[in-house]
């Protein structure tokens, strides 16, 4: 079963294109879109599992030159 996770990121001032594009372009990323509100980008992660997907937001998302906070929402049940 493949887990989901929907990652709300801040991002330093004038930074939310240049980070989305990039996240965009990480394997295990589904979708970076730039939104309203108070986060500036959603990403959709995937992974094999749960420590897959953790993977990705510790291991590339949170390293982006940028990105000042993220939080990760698992996907508890999915239709």
């Amino acid at each position: 079963m493949t887990a989901r996770a929907y990652v709300l990121i801040d991002v330093e001032a004038g930074k939310a294109k240049d980070v989305a594009e990039i996240i965009r372009g990480k394997t295990g990323i589904c979708a970076a879109d730039i939104v309203t509100g108070p986060h500036d980008i959603i990403a959709v992660v995937e992974g094999p599992d749960a420590e897959a997907v953790a993977g990705v937001v510790l291991n590339e998302i949170s390293l982006i030159e940028g990105v000042t906070h993220t939080m990760t929402c698992l996907v508890m049940e999915a239709k």
